[in-house]
């Protein structure tokens, strides 16, 4: 690691990520804020969980995700902010329209982070350091905090960008990438979660250096299908390039089945499997859609897709899931074997109907289920995508609960 100014040699990547981004946005518009422990998500008096917590809070052990139940007794004298999720999106905004003022190559990969190519070309010979530093100081100028990693591939400029919070640069020189990755924890590398570090440690593993060193076939065996692509992640092999997502016309997910599926209960929680995906997606970029889509694909090849546009734009799997097993029902022939079963959503522009249509509680009730759904996000973050299921009753058996709380609170 070095962050001196050097003549860069190939491929430049930023990772620019948000340093506590929720809770410094809550600070920036309450000044009085600024210095104190602010933790932002459901009160503690609920079922919510933590969606962020400012550094303050951090140091007494708050993270994203945790139940601010637990939250509010590591830190009793935190300051409890309600998410304002429309104000976290003009923020990002802004922040974005700095990040395609370096570069036109910019993939938003979530509402509080995004990779930058930066690479210097043969007619325009930039310093990658430069550029990020002259980013940081933007960002600064904007009232908020940013941590950038520095490195020829995604996956080195990632891990980098958390090593020096908040408000760090950290640079990893072309050529040293297995160096910087070899003694860090497994853990650091994106894909790990905790069920896949623990059967490592079972083997021996604890650092990226070991797994770099695993084979490929014992890689399979112990991470599954992407264990060979994870092991050459961890020696710094990465040629993922940056796309720009702007112009996204769909977000999807399928599953193809090793054996053709039959029993309609399996059909359901594949869907709804898919539906989770795509609306963790769609939330991750910020963008909300009205048509949605199944496919079908039978044994013998054949394949159907039906659709329905509602008439509010969503990201939430609860409202998602319903119509989505009602198009699985009325298009699936009872008994046929299906090979593959996708979802997918499209139409990104404004909703047909407007909230203001709607009963007074829709607002309010959409924006919990906001909430809940950005928690449950930040659980599946941390500790893999399957710590937490959530069915649409779930959901509603939870938005009762704390409207209940919101009663008893207002009583």
């Amino acid at each position: 690691m070095d962050d001196s100014a050097h003549e860069w040699q190939g491929r430049a990547i930023l990772h620019v990520d948000m340093d506590a981004f929720f809770a410094s946005v809550e600070q920036l518009d309450n000044p009085q804020w600024r210095g104190l422990p602010v933790i932002v998500g459901g009160l503690p008096g609920g079922r919510g969980v933590v969606s962020a917590a400012s550094y303050e809070a951090s140091r007494h052990g708050v993270r994203s995700a945790m139940p601010s139940s637990h939250a509010a007794r590591l830190c009793p004298d935190a300051v409890w902010a309600h998410p304002r999720f429309d104000r976290y999106s003009e923020l990002s905004a802004m922040v974005c329209e700095e990040f395609r003022s370096v570069t036109p190559i910019v993939q938003q990969v979530s509402i509080d982070e995004a990779y930058l190519d930066v690479s210097p070309t043969p007619h325009l010979k930039t310093d990658p350091l430069s550029i990020a530093r002259s980013l940081q100081h933007r960002i600064d100028e904007l009232g908020l905090s940013c941590s950038i990693g520095l490195a020829t591939t995604k996956t080195v400029a990632k891990i980098a960008s958390d090593c020096d919070k908040p408000h760090g640069i950290t640079t990893v020189l072309p050529g040293t990438e297995g160096a910087f990755l070899a003694p860090l924890p497994v853990t650091a590398l994106p894909g790990v979660g905790t069920v896949a570090a623990r059967r490592l440690r079972e083997v021996g593993i604890r650092t990226l250096g070991e797994l770099a060193r695993l084979d490929q076939s014992s890689a399979r065996q112990l991470l599954g299908s992407t264990g060979t692509v994870l092991v050459e992640r961890a020696g710094g092999v990465d040629d993922r390039p940056v796309v720009c997502e702007r112009d996204a016309k769909s977000v999807s997910s399928e599953q193809t089945f090793s054996k053709d599926v039959h029993n309609p209960k399996d059909a359901e929680s594949a869907l709804r499997s898919l539906v989770q995906k795509v609306a963790s997606r769609l939330r991750s970029k910020h963008i909300r859609g009205r048509t949605l889509t199944v496919k079908l694909r039978y044994a013998d090849f054949t394949t159907h897709t039906t659709s329905r546009t509602i008439a509010l734009s969503t990201d939430l799997e609860g409202e998602m899931l319903p119509v989505a097993l009602e198009l699985l029902h009325g298009a699936w022939a009872a008994g046929a074997g299906l090979r593959l079963l996708g979802f997918s959503v499209s139409g990104f522009g404004e909703p047909v109907l407007q909230l203001d249509l709607l009963s007074d509680e829709a607002p309010r009730d959409r924006q919990r289920s906001q909430a809940l759904a950005h928690g449950i996000d930040a659980v599946r973050e941390r500790f893999g995508s399957g710590s937490i299921s959530v069915g649409s009753q779930n959901l509603e058996d939870v938005r009762k609960g704390e409207e209940r709380s919101d009663e008893d609170r207002d009583a």
